[in-house]
């Protein structure tokens, strides 16, 4: 065949294509990878014959022209995380679960749905008659620092009158050894403890309801230690992760990075 001939052909080609003769997958869009989702034309990245119109076409470069008008992929949907429950336990170092829900399943190949639910560790100094058990907690017990925004929202111990809220301090401690069980930690509500290093220094704040009520401290803070005795702690969500620690000063407030500021719990 000629150049002319050939352009030309390859032009016609391109006519068809674009007019969506052949191939149509107009009312055979499915989900998944199926063979049985099949027509007969021209494919989007180009050459003739069978072309797919399911959900798995597109990565396997066989869709049929028309298939990204005819069958949008569309991603999954999801809403707004719910408020962070309570702790699963009173009085003991424990997991609380926020979720949220698909509003819209994917669709053609679409984005899949992200997860679903989140756990965190917490722990909650009143037991279930209101009685204070903050107490009963040594060593020192520490989470990430994002928990204390959930603190103030919940509101969660009625002990402290709303003027007293915002009471707290914040102590400085150097790592002196932690278990290799924090660098493993790569469950989502575990990850934080994978910053936790020897060495290294970190804040850890101290914020009702943690705050003894008689004491206004927290258990583990390393009151009256002088900075050469060792102190223990312990990661809420992983038991495992744990270690020592040396107190460095205690501040009204700390400057750490955020990935080394932590709360006692």
């Amino acid at each position: 065949m000629g150049g002319a001939a050939l352009s030309g052909a390859l032009w016609l080609g391109l006519l068809w294509a674009g007019s969506g003769a052949g191939g149509s997958c107009s009312g055979k869009c499915c989900e998944g990878r199926d063979a049985a989702c099949v027509g007969e034309g021209w494919r989007e990245g180009g050459g003739y014959g069978t072309c797919y119109c399911d959900g798995g076409c597109r990565r396997a470069g066989d869709c049929c022209h028309d298939h990204r008008q005819a069958c949008p992929a569309l991603p999954c949907v999801v809403g707004e995380w719910s408020h962070w429950s309570g702790c699963a336990e009173r009085c003991q170092p424990d997991l609380r679960i926020r979720r949220r829900y698909v509003q819209q399943e994917p669709k053609n190949g679409g984005e899949p749905c992200p997860a679903l639910e989140e756990k965190a560790g917490c722990l909650e100094y009143l037991t279930y008659q209101g009685e204070d058990c903050g107490h009963e907690h040594v060593p020192a017990f520490i989470t990430t620092s994002e928990y204390s925004k959930e603190r103030k929202r919940r509101a969660a111990s009625s002990l402290w009158p709303s003027d007293k809220e915002a009471a707290g301090y914040c102590v400085e401690f150097k790592t002196e050894s932690l278990s290799h069980h924090c660098a493993l930690a790569n469950r989502p509500y575990t990850r934080w403890m994978q910053y936790l290093r020897e060495g290294h220094t970190v804040c850890v704040a101290c914020q009702p309801p943690a705050m003894n009520t008689d004491t206004h401290r927290c258990s583990g803070d390393g009151h009256n230690a002088d900075g050469g005795k060792i102190l223990h702690w312990e990661a809420v969500g992983n038991s495992q992760c744990q270690g020592t620690w040396k107190k460095i000063r205690q501040l009204e407030n700390c400057s750490c990075p955020l990935v080394h500021s932590f709360i006692f719990t």
